[in-house]
């Protein structure tokens, strides 16, 4: 009944509270009596191991706070899932330490879509920022969503450019689900839970706090077919989500930079260590391969000899008219097109992205030619 089902899921939301239970700790309860409510009988089974603060926590337990949590959850657009629904996202389903509770706000289904994380500096280059944003336009507008964390930087131009691609973008936080970090990406969150969803296994009124940060990466990895890092320092936390992946058996991509630049060091690091090399979206489509176009129905009847949809902006149609199906230099393309040269790299990797464009030695660009 409704009733039994929000007792469940108030012992749900007290023990998730209590001191001294994460995830492990909470599965193996789960495991153990299949039914938690035994525990707030003020008796616990004979040979259950509880730390004592546990055990105090879970005789008074806050049911102020679990009813705060329900009160959150019946506003509009706020959901609250357990490892037992059937909405709980599959792949972090697999996890050892998948959260029992995720508290969402968006569209909970959008945790279940085909995902590519994508992860790097806070303090990003401007090349690095827009090769993100690019990216990640590309890869939503081919119907893979988005993960990341909501951070400055990577994470913001990667979710930023998901929704410039009329995709789909989840953001993992590191707080509770009525909180924003930073509060500068406020809006951003609110567009982000519009088209997807902003999801979390803390409660509502939990603030950021470093340990928190580490700790959500481990879902970002854990929601996606793969992480791809744009940037990262040699000591970045980009690299935690990318060995996480590796131990949770999900693809890891990285995107090389200049041997100048420090931003690049994490990315050859991971490449080193066996990464895939990442040059353009389709070297990460091709390696998702089944897993990802098994989830996505692409009509191949419907490609033909017609090139994809051109960006509707009129600097791409300035750079269109500038390009020629002979390869032309960045430098003749900046002239003959007005833009800085900042802007035609740019460009010229989202063309190439979407097969409008085809780069050629020596540096050159030439537009594709139609089959």
């Amino acid at each position: 009944s409704e009733a039994r089902s929000v007792e469940t899921l108030r012992h749900w939301l007290a023990l998730w509270r209590a001191s001294g239970v994460g995830p492990a700790t909470f599965r193996l309860l789960l495991n153990e009596l299949g039914d938690i409510s035994t525990l707030f009988s003020g008796a616990f089974p004979a040979g259950l191991q509880l730390r004592d603060d546990t055990r105090a926590f879970l005789r008074t337990p806050d049911w102020a706070r679990v009813d705060e949590d329900l009160a959150w959850a019946a506003g509009g657009g706020r959901h609250i899932i357990t490892l037992r629904d059937s909405t709980y996202p599959p792949l972090l389903r697999e996890l050892e330490d998948a959260p029992p509770l995720l508290f969402v706000v968006g569209d909970p289904a959008a945790l279940s879509a085909p995902q590519l994380a994508m992860v790097g500096s806070r303090n990003p280059t401007r090349s690095g920022q827009d090769t993100a944003r690019d990216f990640a336009r590309h890869l939503a507008a081919m119907g893979l969503a988005i993960t990341s964390g909501l951070a400055a930087g990577i994470d913001a131009a990667a979710h930023r450019g998901a929704l410039d691609g009329n995709g789909s973008t989840v953001a993992v936080l590191g707080t509770g689900p009525d909180r924003v970090y930073p509060a500068a990406h406020r809006d951003l969150a609110r567009e982000i839970a519009a088209s997807g969803a902003l999801v979390t296994e803390f409660p509502p009124g939990t603030p950021p706090r470093a340990e928190h940060f580490p700790r959500r990466n481990r879902l970002i990895s854990g929601l996606s077919l793969g992480v791809l890092v744009v940037e990262a320092a040699l000591h970045s936390g980009s690299l935690i989500t990318a060995r996480l992946a590796a131990e949770q058996g999900r693809e890891v991509f990285a995107i090389p930079g200049s041997i100048h630049n420090p931003m690049a060091r994490g990315c050859h690091r991971l490449i080193r260590q066996g990464a895939k090399l990442v040059e353009n979206g389709d070297d990460v489509l091709e390696e998702l391969g089944p897993l990802f176009r098994a989830s996505t129905a692409v009509d191949p009847s419907a490609t033909g000899s017609e090139l994809p949809a051109l960006p509707d902006d009129p600097d791409y149609r300035r750079l269109l008219e500038a390009l020629d199906h002979v390869p032309l230099s960045v430098d003749l393309l900046v002239e003959r097109s007005g833009l800085t040269a900042e802007a035609v790299s740019s460009m010229l990797l989202l063309l190439e992205l979407q097969g409008i464009v085809v780069p050629e030695p020596g540096g050159r660009y030439a537009l594709a030619t139609r089959v």
